[in-house]
């Protein structure tokens, strides 16, 4: 008799397959390619001697064209920005790495190299560290900037190694505390790559901008970055901290004054962030909370901070201070000069249909040249230009008044037209709404 088939239940479960044949839950990821890592022909070394240094010039200075410089400073880390590595790259001479705090003068490396490019990336974050030492460049070319001008998607400076050289530049370092001492060798290997590559990544950046017809442009941005004079020291810095908005009343607003100077003076004795010692979210909640004891302020759980505690009765009589002064701030700080537009519907309603009607006739100019919109004309010359326009709208008057706020002249011959008739437009906005009403 044959063997009947066994009876299947056809509502049962099938078994799970074993793991390695079951199917994948998602697709997997296509495969990229990885690009090659940048490498270091030879293992950095940190120049902290006189000899040393004076070897280093003399190489600079007997190879030719252009510098790249980098700076790495202690940001987060150490209340001054002062820089705590300097490099330095030259073809034909190789990479230096400068010890400042070692060297102190560099006098002879500015002798060397001071008339030539240097080419960095984010000048401006560097510029005041170097003019603290003495390193001034008479003319830069900024890799950063240009990537921004030559409309690249992304202008980090890995990202843009990336898109230039086909490299892949690692940048876990880049918010390190590089006043450590002696510095890890992981660490000079990314601080010297910075340098190592910066020249070729400008004269791939030079051929887009030169192809593009923006090399004139970049040019007159570079020599900007170099001239803008140093800020001003604001009046109120204290107003700058994150949350304030939400402290009500002038006397927490004293408080929260008080504090902060409490902590700025603090910070420059131990040469640390103010970050670091108290948060600003710190100060606004002991200036937000009703305290009446230094208890009371120890026992505040929003007060944190590496010295919230150690330093108690420093924050205590500063807030003693904020609550016993007849010297109350006013609600709004003098530096405060123009609002954020969101607010100029109902304090400046002209100067809000100006902003509305410029806003998209610049970036379908910026869309046109394949650039930014911050970059065509910065966000403070935009908004400068709506709220107090010159008395004079026409063309002419117009790119007097761009020129005046710092406008590029590229930027002017770019914009002044169309901002001029947008304005002219906005004068007749109201007029037509009443027509139409009536």
């Amino acid at each position: 008799m044959a063997e009947r088939p066994p009876i299947t239940d056809p509502f049962a479960v099938p078994p799970m397959p074993p793991a390695a044949a079951r199917a994948p839950r998602s697709a997997p990821e296509p495969h990229v390619p990885s690009l090659p890592v940048a490498q270091l022909a030879h293992p950095p070394v940190v120049i902290d001697t006189r000899d040393a240094y004076l070897e280093a010039v003399e190489a600079l200075s007997r190879a030719d064209g252009p510098v790249a410089v980098d700076a790495e400073r202690a940001s987060g880390f150490r209340y001054s920005q002062r820089a705590y590595l300097i490099q330095v790259f030259r073809r034909g001479a190789g990479t230096f790495l400068f010890d400042p705090p070692a060297l102190e003068s560099f006098a002879e490396l500015q002798a060397a190299i001071g008339d030539v490019e240097w080419v960095l990336h984010a000048a401006s974050q560097d510029l005041a560290c170097l003019r603290e030492l003495g390193l001034e460049p008479s003319t830069i070319f900024d890799t950063e900037l240009g990537a921004r001008l030559a409309n690249l998607p992304r202008v980090g400076l890995g990202a843009v190694v990336e898109e230039t050289l086909g490299l892949h530049l690692a940048k876990e370092h880049s918010a390190a505390d590089w006043s450590t001492r002696p510095l890890p060798a992981s660490w000079l290997t990314y601080a010297a790559l910075d340098v190592e590559l910066l020249l070729d990544v400008r004269d791939r950046i030079a051929e887009r901008l030169a192809d593009q017809g923006k090399a004139d442009f970049a040019a007159q941005e570079f020599a900007g970055v170099l001239a803008k004079p140093v800020a001003e020291p604001k009046t109120e810095p204290w107003r700058r901290l994150s949350g304030l908005s939400t402290v009500r009343g002038q006397r927490a607003l004293a408080v929260a004054r008080e504090l902060w100077l409490a902590r700025d003076a603090y910070a420059i004795e131990v040469d640390t962030s103010p970050g670091r010692l108290l948060p600003d979210a710190s100060i606004v909640a002991a200036a937000r909370a009703p305290l009446t004891s230094k208890r009371e302020l120890a026992a505040l759980k929003t007060f944190m901070g590496r010295a919230s505690r150690t330093q108690l009765d420093r924050w205590w009589a500063a807030i003693e201070a904020g609550l016993a002064t007849d010297d109350l701030p006013a609600h709004r700080g003098s530096d405060e000069s123009i609002p954020p537009p969101r607010s100029w519907a109902d304090r400046n309603p002209e100067a809000d249909r100006r902003y509305r009607l410029v806003r998209p006739l610049l970036q379908a100019i910026a869309d046109s040249l394949e650039m930014p919109l911050e970059n065509l004309l910065t966000p403070e010359h935009v908004r400068r230009i709506c709220w107090q326009p010159p008395a004079d709208v026409t063309t002419v008057g117009i790119a007097a008044g761009l020129a005046a706020i710092g406008a590029r002249p590229w930027q002017i011959d770019a914009t002044a037209q169309t901002i001029a008739q947008a304005f002219v437009d906005a004068l007749q906005e109201p007029v037509a709404a009443s027509e139409a009403d009536s």
